[in-house]
């Protein structure tokens, strides 16, 4: 593992201005091993701020674990454990904490009749709400401490909308958006905002398969408005945002970032696509 040392030019407070606005120089981030996750990790630790990276993926951790920067953590953010252990190793090697990103999430929702569709939600619940519930609790008393500082929890355009054969998937994100609405208001006193990412369709191991097969991912892509799928890194740098003093007075909000998707009914053919 890989760490840096705080600046000993600034204290622990000095990042704050009203409701914890200053650049983040140490933050957790979860689901961290692959897609957005990993471009967030990327792109923090490029911009020099430190980073605990949170994920079950040991061999992904460990690649990394080799970035400047970065310090990693193996474990299962639906373990109350693991949320606070992530927390306090990142006050242990950077001394501080500024934001956290809970961007963990699974997919594998089963057909609502099929056997092991109920296990199989309980798991996808535990990941995508339970995780960030727990991350919330756990970094909202150091955050505090603190002055005040940034949450950013991974929703999806999946919690503003629904698709077939997605229930499960869908009632987690959607959950996730109401749950980063109750959790800013009630920690704005506080200093900390908490923002939603949601999106849309985006290049990262869920949708491996879809890369899989070219005219499907024709087929999807000409449902976008912008005709494309996102990047990862194109979501980490809304993630940035949403963390930075930027949005310094945004809280409680879902920043859709999906290429126009949720903008379209979807009825008629899009401007400048095949009819």
């Amino acid at each position: 593992m890989t760490s840096t040392t705080p600046d000993p030019g600034h204290d622990h407070h000095d990042r704050h201005g009203p409701g914890g606005t200053g650049t983040p120089r140490a933050v957790v981030v979860t689901g961290a091993a692959s897609g957005i996750g990993r471009a967030a990790v990327e792109l923090f630790a490029g911009r020099k701020v430190g980073v605990v990276a949170v994920d079950q993926d040991e061999r992904a951790l460990k690649e990394l674990s080799r970035l400047d920067h970065v310090v990693t953590l193996t474990g299962d953010v639906s373990v109350e454990a693991t949320n606070h252990a992530a927390v306090a190793l990142a006050v242990e090697r950077f001394g501080r904490l500024d934001a956290v990103v809970l961007n963990a999430g699974i997919g594998g929702t089963r057909p609502f009749e099929t056997p092991g569709a109920i296990e199989a939600a309980d798991r996808i619940l535990a990941v995508n709400l339970r995780g960030p519930i727990l991350g919330i609790r756990a970094a909202a008393p150091v955050l505090r401490a603190g002055g005040g500082g940034a949450i950013v929890v991974t929703a999806s355009v999946a919690g503003l909308r629904a698709d077939p054969g997605n229930w499960a998937y869908n009632a987690s994100k959607g959950a996730v958006i109401n749950l980063v609405r109750a959790a800013a208001i009630d920690y704005a006193v506080q200093g900390i905002r908490v923002n939603a990412l949601a999106p849309g369709l985006t290049w990262t191991r869920i949708n491996a398969g879809v890369r899989q097969d070219p005219i499907l991912t024709a087929e999807i892509e000409r449902r976008v408005p912008l005709q494309r799928f996102a990047e990862p890194r194109e979501q980490a740098e809304a993630i940035w945002f949403l963390a930075s003093p930027a949005a310094s007075y945004i809280t409680g909000t879902t920043l859709v970032v999906d290429g126009g998707l949720d903008a379209s009914l979807g009825i008629l053919p899009l401007p400048g696509t095949p009819r």
